[in-house]
């Protein structure tokens, strides 16, 4: 039996609260430069990078046993019932809100919206003209929809094909999408790895090139990395993770390339180093144990179902043009709400669904050892 990873369960969950934290902060923001936990928009490539070591460890040495359409079962049961909970969610709120700042809003019609949920459920995205925000993102309902969406095209890619690749092939992919990544992060207009959300062509480059390094990376990882021992791992990893996350813009608005280098040196040496550590130690105690397992459990649904939150929040910040110090208690219920909503539908929704799933496609639960975002 495979030795489980509960430490990288628990990053997982640290992760996603900082993007909780992040988006919520970015409402007041007036630009990249004085966001408040700066690179918060990092975590959707640490969770690739997580993503693709996971996958490795949970079935690379499954394939004998497993087919292709056998792992696009498991993958569909681990992801695809709290997508579906997330566009309901996204569609719910969006029918009870009024909104000057999303002013299309008042424009879209019920059956507009439904059908674009609809197309949501079976993540089909959809292009700016049929937005209902004005934001232009593929998943107008639930923005983060976009990183599940190449999540997806990574899985299909290591399935049909990069599973086979061997260690030095699977090396200059990797060498290849790493100086991708290093060129778009150093000349991008903003300074930044920020994108991949809109159905265009600039931003699908983004969004593919936020993928290929970080996931293929951590299949890399889990391929060649010998597990040491590292003391009090959870508690230096997570460290690690906020302090990429929170550190303050680099460079300043006249040399953005060095916050563009800061980006892809994150992801592509610090990050790997986090999972290496986090996979290299060992959670003791009840206490620790409970925390890496619920900060795992919720890290999924919470990722997936609070951006609905996000939108009524910035809506409510920009009509009233509401300041930061007088918005933290609002901005502070809807974190919270934010991770009881997540639990609730964890435990009433995503695992009875996922439980009746494998039961009758008759799955094993290697996705309960090993789950990846």
């Amino acid at each position: 039996m495979k030795p489980h990873y509960p430490i990288l369960d628990g990053l997982r969950g640290v992760a996603a609260l900082t993007v909780v934290a992040f988006h919520l902060f970015e409402t007041h923001a007036t630009s990249h430069l004085d966001q408040i936990i700066n690179h918060g928009y990092l975590a959707v490539d640490f969770f690739f990078l997580l993503s693709g070591f996971v996958i490795g460890y949970a079935y690379d040495d499954r394939w004998g046993r497993m087919s292709v359409g056998d792992f696009f079962k498991r993958r569909l049961v681990r992801l695809q019932p709290m997508v579906v909970m997330g566009m309901i969610i996204g569609a719910l709120l969006f029918y009870f809100q009024e909104s000057e700042y999303f002013s299309i809003i008042s424009q879209v019609s019920v059956w507009r919206m439904l059908f674009i949920m609809l197309l949501g459920f079976v993540m089909i995205p959809v292009p700016p003209s049929m937005d209902l925000r004005g934001w232009n993102e593929t998943y107008p309902l639930n923005g983060p929809g976009w990183s599940l969406f190449f999540e997806y095209i990574g899985n299909i890619l290591y399935a049909l094909g990069v599973r086979k690749f061997s260690k030095t092939a699977l090396s200059v992919l990797v060498l290849l999408s790493g100086a991708a990544l290093v060129h778009m992060a150093v000349t991008s207009p903003a300074g930044d790895v920020i994108g991949g959300w809109s159905l265009e062509p600039e931003q699908l480059r983004i969004g593919f090139t936020r993928m290929m390094f970080p996931f293929f990376a951590g299949l890399l990882l889990c391929r060649t990395a010998k597990i040491t021992r590292v003391k009090n791992a959870f508690m230096w990893c997570s460290l690690l993770v906020l302090i990429v996350l929170a550190i303050p813009r680099v460079g300043g608005s006249e040399r953005l390339w060095m916050n563009g280098l800061y980006d892809s040196l994150s992801i592509i040496l610090i990050f790997p180093l986090i999972i290496y550590m986090g996979a290299s130690g060992e959670v003791k105690g009840k206490f620790s144990s409970r925390l890496c397992r619920f900060l795992g459990d919720i890290s999924y649904p919470i990722y997936i179902t609070h951006y609905p939150i996000i939108y009524i929040y910035t809506a409510w910040v920009k009509d009233n043009k509401i300041s930061l110090s007088d918005g933290y208690p609002v901005a502070l219920v809807a974190f919270v709400s934010s991770i009881l909503l997540a639990y609730a539908c964890l435990k009433f929704y995503d695992e009875p669904v996922r439980a009746w799933l494998n039961k009758k496609f008759l799955l094993k639960t290697v996705d309960k050892k090993v789950s990846a975002l």
